[in-house]
């Protein structure tokens, strides 16, 4: 029979960098401009404010996620040579925590202790990194991969609505920076869900509620600020 399950696990790592990238240039420049636009800046402050936001916002995504992503590999490499070292040393028990994690799975503890063996004889560390230790190669932590995708999504993102500071009124800019901001990040939202294979309209009006939240927070400052200047 042919195997027709589609299963998205994969795409867990590059995923959650790609969607918190773009999600974040959207909203933060987003709400930047508006809360710059509110202040009755010019339209060159407004570009030049979204424009430090942008290549600030790549650079700070990038490196924080190589920084955080790194930290999480060199958790996952040194449990690994931990565990290496006690299959070297102390194999047996190994083996007996091994077959004890398949028991409390729902096997009985012959067959249990044979999975186990049959296991190990094949790779015992990669037997033990993904029953034990909850380590596999979808879910593994990969900090260049994270980095590009999240600076990446983050440029693209960004430049939407730094696009339409260029395209509308500054009378305009307020109002159709934040409605056009919501409309990408509702097309962000369904775009991650469908390629997580998760339901889209959780996720669209999850992104699209902070998104106004972030922007109508920023608008009230930046006009507070610019009354009172």
């Amino acid at each position: 029979m042919k195997h027709t399950e589609i299963h998205r696990t994969h795409r867990i790592g590059w995923l959650r960098a790609a969607v918190l990238g773009a999600n974040d240039g959207i909203v933060s420049t987003a709400s930047l401009i508006v809360g710059v636009a509110a202040a009755e800046s010019s339209r060159s402050s407004v570009l030049v404010a979204g424009m430090a936001g942008l290549v600030a916002g790549a650079m700070s995504m990038a490196a924080g996620e190589y920084v955080s992503v790194s930290s999480q590999s060199d958790t996952e490499r040194a449990d690994l040579d931990r565990e290496r070292e006690e299959l070297a040393t102390n194999g047996a028990n190994e083996h007996a925590e091994l077959a004890a994690i398949y028991v409390t799975r729902g096997l009985d503890t012959e067959l249990a202790s044979q999975v186990a063996a049959q296991l190990m004889a094949k790779d015992a560390l990669g037997a033990h990194a993904r029953d034990e230790l909850g380590i596999s190669d979808a879910l593994t932590a990969r900090p260049v991969q994270a980095a590009f995708a999240s600076a990446g999504s983050f440029t693209v993102g960004a430049f939407l609505p730094l696009l339409l500071v260029l395209l509308v009124p500054r009378s305009a800019l307020v109002w159709t920076v934040s409605g056009g901001s919501l409309v990408f990040l509702a097309l962000l939202g369904s775009l991650a869900a469908r390629a997580g294979g998760s339901p889209v309209w959780t996720s669209v009006a999850r992104v699209t509620f902070w998104g106004a939240l972030a922007m109508a927070l920023t608008a009230g400052v930046g006009t507070l600020f610019g009354a009172a200047l």
